[in-house]
């Protein structure tokens, strides 16, 4: 019988959070309040660190002050050029410092509110790596938020299956050196470039993280089940296992056993044949080495050892021997 099987390309792989942001700080200062460790779930805008304002607070309240002068003189240097008493060229540098002083203040304040660390997005908190009264200076990454409901892995398959990949085929993942499924994911994204150093195929695969069990940097055996083709088949019932070979008991004529004897007694079973204690049709059981692929829906793929349309038993198999007569049973009907 012939049967579609999927083949599989293992690698090793490491998952990746699609969306990952590191948060650093937008101002420095001294750490009063630290509202998060890791592994906190996180909402957008929540409030994550407060550094001292202490500084920022002097340094708005003389902004303030220097605008409300700078205010003042442009206001009164408004009325005198009106009266002539002074020159539009000295309104306009007052005016030109007011509206400094104004951007000043604008300034301070935008760096005070950074005092107040907010998220930027909803995540779960990775390592923190400060506490409370340390000192940060701005731009130095403090955490990682990270969104684990969507993760991915970075997969290189080798370029002789290019031809066969295609988006949307199965992902498995599984534990090193275990062949139990713990996720199923999609190729989401095939590199159009071939690796010249390695001839791999970079292959982006996406796994649905909804109940939280795959987390970001996790290594994990990967298999990609690459696009399916025909191949001859039997089931799994047909095939036993004697030191590491697979055989199958494919039915044959006498001409066939006699062929391939193996321990078989020819002269005893022709003078059955000859008295008519064997029928002359009569199917023999003939042990046939085999080469199988992986079990898929309880059939093997057979690469060698077997030819189309060859029957095989599937039933017995422990009580056969190479040349027993068999009876063949038809097929049972519901």
């Amino acid at each position: 019988m012939m049967a579609e099987f999927t083949e599989g390309v293992d690698t090793v792989s490491t998952l990746e959070a699609s969306q990952l942001v590191e948060l650093a700080a937008q101002s420095g200062g001294r750490i009063l309040e630290l509202k998060i460790s890791q592994g906190d779930e996180v909402e957008a805008g929540q409030l994550l660190v407060v550094l001292d304002q202490a500084q920022q607070q002097a340094q708005l309240a003389e902004d303030k002050a220097n605008a409300d002068s700078a205010k003042a003189n442009y206001e009164r240097y408004q009325y005198l050029s009106k009266t002539g008493a002074a020159s539009q060229k000295e309104l306009d540098r007052y005016r030109t410092k007011y509206i400094a002083a104004t951007e000043k203040v604008k300034s301070t304040e935008a760096t005070l509110s950074y005092s107040n660390l907010r998220s930027p997005s909803a995540g779960v908190v990775a390592d923190v790596k400060v506490k409370v009264g340390d000192v940060i200076q701005q731009g130095t990454p403090f955490t990682s938020l990270v969104q684990n409901n969507e993760l991915e892995a970075r997969v290189e398959v080798p370029a002789v299956f290019s031809n066969r990949l295609e988006l949307g085929q199965p992902v498995l993942l599984s534990a090193p050196g275990s062949d139990s499924v713990i996720a199923t994911g999609e190729v989401g994204s095939i590199d159009p470039r071939i690796n010249k150093q390695t001839q791999g195929l970079l292959v982006k695969a996406v796994f649905p993280n909804t109940d939280g069990k795959l987390r970001d940097g996790q290594r994990l055996r990967t298999r990609v089940q690459i696009k399916a083709k025909e191949e001859l088949a039997v089931p799994f019932a047909a095939v036993t296992q004697t030191s590491g070979q697979s055989f199958v008991f494919r039915l044959g004529s006498f001409e066939d056993l006699k062929a391939n004897p193996g321990k078989a007694d020819l002269t005893k079973l022709e003078k059955g044949i000859a008295a008519g204690k064997i029928p002359a049709e009569t199917r023999f059981a003939l042990q046939t080495p085999v080469t199988v692929g992986e079990l898929e829906n309880q059939l093997y793929p057979i690469s060698k050892g077997l030819e189309s349309n060859q029957m095989v038993v599937t039933t017995n198999l422990l009580n056969l021997k190479h040349g027993m007569p068999v009876q063949v049973l038809p097929a049972k009907t519901n």
